[in-house]
């Protein structure tokens, strides 16, 4: 019997069904972003494959990036494929491992749809 596997959490996987879309998403969405002033911390919150946290370490003079997702197969996936001007860790966008006020920026490209209680994670 085949082993069944779940796209959602599987980055090789979600990288041939989603990653170049990612890719090309991330370019546009982190031009929103703006420069920041070099000494921020931005974060990616439900960063998949990194596509966003790559795209966002290289635009601007963030001091560091990170990619947080609940996935320890996607973390697996983006530390494999993102240059290492990004971290990443497994956590979950609704209780992020940082403290308030610690960052320049949040961004999420994708990850809101799937959150149980979106407004929460956000705030």
């Amino acid at each position: 019997m085949r082993e069944r596997r779940e796209v959602w959490t599987a980055g090789e996987e979600y990288e041939r069904y989603m990653g170049r879309w990612s890719r090309l998403v991330a370019e546009e969405f982190v031009g929103w972003l703006g420069e920041g002033d070099g000494g921020g911390y931005r974060l990616d919150a439900g960063c998949g494959t990194g596509a966003l946290t790559a795209a966002a370490a290289a635009h601007g003079r963030a001091r560091a990036v990170v990619g947080v997702d609940r996935s320890a197969g996607f973390v697996a996936a983006a530390r494999g494929a993102v240059p290492a001007a990004a971290g990443f860790v497994v956590a979950d966008a609704g209780a992020l491992p940082v403290r308030d006020g610690a960052l320049d920026a949040v961004v999420s490209g994708l990850a809101l749809n799937f959150l149980p209680l979106p407004d929460a994670a956000v705030a």
